[in-house]
C-alpha cells in the first residue's frame, strides 16, 4: 500500500500528487489545516453578520461584483456560481489528473486562506479515498480568474449535482446517488464557500503536476534510446567525455553526458572499432545528445520547482487573514504555471526531434553504416521499420505545432474586466498531447535501435544498453517478415510511460 498522504496546504510534493492520482495513496486533513480554516472562517461569519460589503461574499462576481447581495440570498449566490460556471466543453479529463485536481483544492483549501470550512477539503479527502471522480471537461478556462469551469464542474459533484464516476472501471451514476453509496453526504455551501471551491489554478496544475514526472521519465529514456541507437550505428562516446562538458559548464548538458557515459561504459561493441575507424564525428543526433538533452534537463528542474510552489500556493481571490483583513488581489492567474507548460512543450518536441533524427540513421541506407536497409531482412520483399520512421515524423511534426505557446495569447472576458488572460489549461492539455506523442516515438526508436543491435550479434553492448535490450525484447520479437507495428508501438510507448526504461539508465 502506498503512503498516506495528510495535507496542511504547505507542504505538498509533486511526488504525493503522483501518489494519489495513479496509486489511490489515502489523503487525510491535518489537524493544523483544520484548526487555521477555523481562525479564518470566523473572519468570513463576522463580515456576513456584520452584513459589510466584500467582494464574493456578499456582492456579485467579476463584472457583477458592484451588486450587493441581500443576506437572504448568500447561500443561493454560492449555488448559483456554481451552476453558472459549469460551462465547460469537449472530452473529458482522465482520472488521474480529475484526481490531482481534486486533491490540489483540498490542499489549497487546507491552507486556511480560502474562508471555507473544514468540510470541504475533508469531503474531498473522502472522495479521493472512495475512489469517486467528476467528469470535468477539458476545455472552458482561460487560467483566471483561475480554472473557473473545469474548477466548477468538480464542485458540482461536492454539492450532490451532476456525475460521479467511480474507480477506474468508470462505473458512472449521479452524485448524490455515488455519494450516498459511499456514506458522504452532499455539503451545503456557506457564504464564499462556491467561490473558494472554483477559483484558483488547480486544474492546470494537476495536469502540470503529472506531466512533469512523466517528462522526467522521458528525459531518462530518451537517453536510453540514443545509447543504443549509437550503438547500433557504431558512433563513438568521445563527444560525451566530461572535459567537453566542463568547458561549458552547463549543468543538464553535463548530468546528460554522465548518464550517456554510465549507459555506454564496458560495451565490446565500442570495442569493435575503436582502432582504425576512418570516421572522426558522428552526426548531431548521436553525438551533440548532451547538448540538447541537457537544456530540456534544465527545464524539467525549472519547471519542478514552479510547479512545486504552485501546490501550496493559496490561489483563491479575495484571501482571508487571521488578522480579520480580507484582501482582493490576482494570485489565481496562471500565467506563472502556463509559462512553465509551455517552455516543458517545447523542451519535449527537442526530445522528440532528436529521436526521430536518430531513428531515420539507423534506417536509412545512406546514413546507417551498413546496417540492413530499413533494417529488413530482405530489403524489397519486405519493408522492414520504413513506416515506423513515418509515424516517429508525422508525431514529431505534430509536436512542433502543439509546442507553439498558448501563454502569449489571451482574450479578453467577462465584459472586459478579466481583461489579460494566461490560456493556462490549453497550454496544459498540449503538453500533455506532447507527452504521449513522444513516449511513442522513443518507443518507435527502441524498436528500431534494438533491432539494429541483433544485426551486431555476437557482439554485446554495454550492461546498461543490454538491461534496455531485454525489456524491449520481452515485448517485442526481433523483426523478421513484415507485420503489423502498431500493436509493438503501443507496447514499448506504455512501457515507456510506465517508466520501465529508467531503470535500465540507473
Amino acid at each position: 500500500m502506498t503512503t498516506p498522504v495528510s495535507i496542511d496546504g504547505r507542504t505538498l510534493t509533486i511526488a504525493q500528487v503522483r501518489a494519489v492520482a495513479e496509486d489511490s495513496a489515502p489523503v487525510s486533513l491535518h489537524a493544523s489545516a483544520s484548526a487555521r480554516m477555523a481562525v479564518t472562517r470566523r473572519v468570513v461569519e463576522g463580515i456576513v453578520a456584520r452584513n459589510e460589503v466584500v467582494y464574493g461574499v456578499t456582492t456579485g462576481f467579476g463584472k457583477l461584483s458592484d451588486v450587493a447581495i441581500p443576506p437572504d440570498k448568500l447561500a443561493a449566490l454560492q449555488v448559483n456560481l456554481v451552476r453558472s460556471h459549469a460551462a465547460g466543453v469537449g472530452v473529458p479529463l482522465p482520472r488521474r489528473e480529475v484526481r490531482a485536481m481534486m486533491l490540489l483544492r483540498a490542499n489549497v483549501l487546507a491552507k486556511g486562506f480560502s474562508g471555507a470550512r473544514s468540510a470541504l477539503p475533508e469531503l474531498l479527502c473522502a472522495m479521493l479515498n472512495a475512489d469517486l471522480w467528476p467528469l470535468v471537461p477539458e476545455q472552458g478556462s482561460v487560467g483566471a480568474s483561475g480554472d473557473l469551469a473545469p474548477l466548477a464542474h468538480l464542485a458540482l459533484a461536492l454539492i450532490g449535482e451532476g456525475d460521479l464516476v467511480h474507480g477506474s472501471s468508470a462505473h458512472r451514476g449521479t452524485a448524490a446517488e455515488l455519494l450516498t453509496k459511499a456514506g458522504l453526504a452532499p455539503i451545503v455551501l456557506g457564504p464564499k464557500e462556491g467561490l473558494s471551491l472554483i477559483n484558483g489554478t488547480q486544474a492546470h496544475t494537476a495536469v502540470a503536476a503529472l506531466a512533469v514526472g512523466d517528462a522526467r521519465a522521458l528525459w531518462h529514456t530518451a537517453h536510453v534510446a540514443g545509447a543504443a541507437s549509437l550503438e547500433a550505428l557504431l558512433g563513438t562516446p568521445t563527444a560525451f567525455d566530461a572535459r567537453i562538458q566542463d568547458a561549458r559548464g552547463q549543468v543538464g548538458q553535463s548530468a546528460s553526458a554522465e548518464l550517456l557515459r554510465s549507459l555506454l561504459s564496458g560495451s565490446a561493441i565500442r570495442e569493435s572499432h575503436r582502432v582504425g575507424d576512418p570516421r572522426v564525428q558522428d552526426a548531431y543526433a548521436l553525438r551533440c545528445m548532451p547538448q540538447v538533452h541537457g537544456p530540456v534537463l534544465d527545464a524539467i528542474v525549472f519547471a519542478e520547482d514552479v510547479i512545486s510552489r504552485e501546490l501550496n500556493a493559496a490561489t483563491d481571490n479575495p484571501l482571508v487573514f487571521d488578522d480579520g483583513a480580507m484582501l482582493s488581489g490576482g494570485n489565481f492567474h496562471g500565467q506563472a504555471v502556463a509559462m512553465v507548460l509551455d517552455f516543458l512543450a517545447i523542451a519535449m518536441t527537442n526530445l522528440a526531434t532528436m529521436s526521430e533524427r536518430r531513428t531515420d540513421r539507423l534506417l536509412n541506407p545512406d546514413l546507417n553504416d551498413g546496417l540492413p536497409p530499413f533494417l529488413a531482412r530482405d530489403a524489397g520483399l519486405h519493408s522492414g521499420f520504413m513506416m515506423a520512421q513515418v509515424t516517429a515524423a508525422s508525431l514529431a511534426s505534430e509536436c512542433k505545432v502543439l509546442s507553439h505557446p498558448s501563454s502569449v495569447d489571451t482574450i479578453p472576458t467577462d465584459g472586459g474586466k478579466e481583461d489579460v488572460v494566461p490560456m493556462a489549461m490549453g497550454a496544459a492539455w498540449k503538453l500533455r498531447r506532447i507527452v504521449r506523442n513522444v513516449q511513442h516515438i522513443l518507443g518507435i526508436e527502441l524498436m528500431c535501435a534494438m533491432q539494429g543491435l541483433d544485426y551486431l550479434r555476437p557482439m554485446r553492448s554495454s550492461a546498461g544498453v543490454e538491461r534496455a535490450h531485454d525489456r524491449v525484447r520481452a515485448l517485442v520479437a526481433t523483426l523478421g517478415d513484415d507485420r503489423v507495428l502498431s500493436g509493438d508501438i503501443a507496447a514499448l510507448a506504455d512501457a515507456v510511460a510506465r517508466g520501465e526504461f529508467v531503470e535500465t539508465a540507473a
